[in-house]
């Protein structure tokens, strides 16, 4: 579930290995280039984190993060 903190969506997800972990970003990335909207994100091992805002807009929420958070919501649904 996204959650607004600081002006940014944010979300941890946790995957069972390193592999899948960076499996998921390779997917997110692939989607956030074609929406031309990139994220903040880190990865440890199995753990993702990413927070999304619009940094040309004033780094606060804007509609194409939404967009992005729910394009990535499903990722996660058609994976499963």
């Amino acid at each position: 579930m996204w959650t607004e903190i600081n002006n940014q969506l944010y979300q941890k997800f946790v995957f069972p290995d390193f592999k899948e972990a960076f499996d998921f970003m390779t997917r997110v990335a692939l989607v956030a280039e074609k929406m031309d909207h990139h994220p903040t994100w880190t990865n440890v091992w199995n753990t993702v984190e990413i927070w999304l805002s619009t940094h040309d807009a004033g780094n606060i929420i804007t509609e194409k993060d939404k967009e992005l958070a729910s394009a990535i919501d499903r990722l996660l649904k058609n994976s499963n």
